[in-house]
């Protein structure tokens, strides 16, 4: 793989990626994201090679799967939401 110094800005990052903006906050966040780069004080960038290395890193290592979701909490919880609110 080629290394470039190029810039990719968040529209070209969320294609790339194809995350949303939030999740590449939010992973950012935890560190689990190659930091942005401040180029002005409102334009934010990233080095495509940082990104590059880190799709490459979960395509040898992917996140692990989310637990799917406790319905029946879900619908408890509504209810006696709901309950309270009336």
């Amino acid at each position: 793989m080629q290394i470039t110094n190029r810039l990719l800005r968040r529209k070209q990052i969320l294609s790339k990626t194809g995350l949303s903006a939030s999740t590449i906050y939010n992973l950012e966040k935890s560190g689990d994201f190659p930091n942005h780069i401040l180029i002005t004080p409102r334009c934010a960038a990233w080095y495509e090679s940082d990104v590059d290395f880190w799709i490459s890193s979960r395509r040898e290592s992917p996140a692990p799967l989310a637990s799917h979701p406790d319905v029946k909490l879900r619908i408890a919880k509504n209810a006696l939401k709901n309950n309270v609110n009336k």
